[in-house]
């Protein structure tokens, strides 16, 4: 099983990005989807995730501003990233758990805001 993140980058306070997680290989059925993030020094915290019923729940940080969605048919994550701000800099990481409670990481992608 193999999760690929992309979207990262360099932007400006205000900014936008927008992460996309493609998860791949012989995965059971996707059950929740997550982005974690962890900036240096710092433990890895959650940010979002979304059930396969497309319930969602965010940090408390990034609420109004982020928003994650998800494509089942291609097993896709997406986290909209809104009015970004210096402190949103971290690696963001995807991560799912199948309905036999397997869990997989990505490889993470940066997200760099400058003030």
């Amino acid at each position: 099983v193999q999760l690929v993140e992309s979207g990262g980058g360099l932007v400006q306070a205000g900014g936008s990005l927008r992460l996309s997680c493609v998860v791949s290989g012989d995965i059971f059925s996707i059950n929740l989807m997550h982005w974690y993030r962890q900036a240096p020094g710092k433990q890895r915290d959650f940010v979002a995730a979304i059930s396969s019923g497309g319930t969602t729940t965010y940090t408390n940080s990034v609420k109004g501003r982020f928003t994650i969605s998800r494509d089942n048919a291609k097993n896709t994550v997406v986290l909209q990233m809104n009015s970004l701000k210096p402190e949103d800099t971290a690696v963001y990481y995807c991560h799912v758990l199948d309905s036999i409670n397997r869990d997989y990481w990505g490889r993470g992608t940066q997200v760099t805001v400058s003030s």
